[in-house]
């Protein structure tokens, strides 16, 4: 159980309109100007935004695999372990936070789970 940085990268670059953003220490995920998760390298970590109830249960959960990196509004970003993940699950909290982040319009141009995990 453990998924790549290299394919965790073709996961979000399977999401329409998401752009990533290069800096000294971690990479940016945006759609159309606005974050929805972060990749630091150094750690194999990512972070992705996600809904307070689902932050709170996944660190409940496997606090091995997940930590709370931030909150507001009403989303929680979640630190993600990719030593700890398998493809699918981190496929579909990915995806999660992209459509937690995208304009209506661009929701219907969605992969299915089971497309994202193939790209």
């Amino acid at each position: 159980m453990a998924v790549e940085i290299e394919r965790f990268l073709r996961l979000v670059d399977a999401l329409p309109e998401s752009t990533h953003q290069d800096s000294e220490r971690y990479t940016t995920f945006r759609v159309r100007g606005r974050p929805f998760g972060y990749l630091w390298p150094d750690t194999a970590t990512v972070g992705l935004k996600q809904p307070l109830w689902e932050q709170a249960a996944l660190v409940a959960e496997r606090p091995d695999v997940f930590e709370v990196q931030f909150t507001t509004g009403e989303f929680g970003w979640v630190v993600v372990h990719l030593d700890g993940i398998e493809l699918d699950e981190l496929g579909e909290l990915t995806l999660e936070a992209w459509y937690l982040t995208v304009p209506d319009e661009l929701r219907e141009s969605a992969p299915t789970p089971a497309a994202l995990i193939s790209a």
